[in-house]
């Protein structure tokens, strides 16, 4: 009897794994359809091509590598999908626990679950570089960031090895439960690295310090990719519990499923009136935006506040992405999508609010994290991406930027029977 519960609970978690893995891994079309939204009609190919190219990229480059730096093992040599069941269940049965202790599922499921994160760290660059950046350039940047930066900094953290031997993280009282700092942020820290080499749009900021708006293309491309992150989501939040097959687990799992959803909408509508308030109309942009700064602001602690709580949470993410949309735009940092507010500042804020809810985590320990996440992904994406504008140049020509990256890189355009003219 004891061994079929072992047994049960072994498929509950390794299938709860796969079923979150996949609704991350969706989260991909989901920024695809936002970016793509949120770009020119010129660029759109482009974009597309971007997000289908980094995904893949992103799977290969943590096969073959990431993974191994992140936690040690080289899956892509060895059979993860061979498992000894009776290993598995004396591991189970010598549990202090039992049924009610920690997870245990099958290894190629936790890889899918981790890869498909990898993958979302570096869609967060894709959108800040959009309209102005080579293809080629960014592809391989990606190769460094999904299999090398981004497991450097998620060993320190998810994976408890110390910072180049000087302190571990996890000692100092830091926590991110599903990669508010660890994900999110670090894909803002590579986005800002590559728009302050790029250089803003042609055209975006005036000389005399005015700023263009430049629309995207297809807003309602771009609130089917909100709603879409939005659903993917619930894996992204859900699946970092790592456990289903017991009651406790169970609840945890819904109280974060259930933050999650009340943390978007919370930043919605607090970016919504917040854009109303500052520029006199409904902002559509600016709603969906919010939707997604409280969800990446609850994303460091979905477990431990009340619903209240983590929706006012939310909240503050709505109303900060708002303000640093517009301040992005004064210091004249060109990002299309707004990307780097999103992830990178309201990551912060999540990172900062886990001690509110959670009393085993330290101001000190959440503050020592996130520089040490940013100023790692920051530097190193820097120097790669130094390197790359020496090679190969970052920038497409000032005719092809006018005419479109759609033709330049990717020789069609997205929209040939609607396009009449260029921007």
């Amino acid at each position: 009897m004891e061994s079929n519960i072992f047994h049960l609970q072994y498929a509950i978690d390794t299938f709860y794994f796969l079923v979150c893995g996949a609704l991350v891994m969706w989260m991909a079309a989901g920024f695809a359809m936002l970016e793509s939204g949120l770009v020119r009609a010129k660029n759109t190919t482009e974009i597309l091509t971007k997000n289908v190219a980094l995904y893949a990229i992103s799977c290969i480059m943590y096969l073959v590598c990431g993974y191994a730096i992140m936690y040690g093992g080289n899956i892509f040599l060895s059979g993860i999908a061979d498992v000894d069941p009776a290993a598995v269940l004396g591991d189970f049965a010598g549990r202090e626990g039992g049924f009610e202790g920690g997870s245990i599922y099958s290894g190629a499921s936790d890889f899918f679950f981790q890869v498909v994160f990898v993958a979302t760290a570096m869609s967060i660059v894709s959108g800040a570089v959009a309209e102005r950046m080579k293809l080629w350039a960014f592809l391989v940047f990606a190769v460094f960031m999904t299999g090398f930066i981004y497991p450097m900094e998620g060993a320190w953290t998810w994976g408890g090895a110390s910072v180049f031997g000087l302190y571990t993280l996890g000692d100092l009282g830091f926590s991110d439960f599903a990669g508010s700092g660890i994900v999110h942020m670090a894909g803002a820290a590579a986005a800002l690295a590559g728009v302050i080499l790029l250089g803003a749009r042609k055209g975006k900021y005036g000389p005399n310090g005015e700023i263009r708006a430049f629309p995207g293309a297809n807003l309602p491309l771009a609130t089917l990719g909100t709603f879409i992150l939005w659903m993917g989501w619930f894996g992204f939040n859900g699946g970092s519990v790592l456990k289903l097959g017991d009651i406790a687990s169970a609840n945890s799992v819904a109280m974060v499923f259930l933050n999650t959803n009340t943390a978007a909408a919370g930043g919605a509508i607090a970016a919504l009136i917040t854009a109303r308030l500052m520029f006199g109309k409904a902002d559509l942009t600016m709603l969906l935006n919010g939707a997604l700064a409280g969800l990446v602001v609850i994303t460091a602690e979905p477990s431990t506040p009340s619903a209240l709580t983590a929706t006012l949470f939310g909240a503050f993410g709505g109303i900060l992405v708002v303000l640093s949309i517009v301040t992005m735009d004064k210091l004249r940092i060109d990002d299309p999508v707004g990307a780097i507010s999103v992830h990178g500042v309201c990551g912060l804020l999540g990172l900062l609010l886990v001690p509110i809810t959670n009393s085993g985590v330290s101001f000190s320990g959440q503050i020592i994290g996130a520089i040490t996440i940013f100023v790692w992904v920051f530097v190193a994406s820097l120097i790669v991406w130094g390197i790359l504008k020496a090679v190969m140049g970052l920038r497409v020509s000032e005719e092809d930027e006018y005419e479109g990256v759609d033709l330049s890189e990717c020789g069609m355009e997205a929209y040939p029977e609607f396009v009449s003219g260029k921007q």
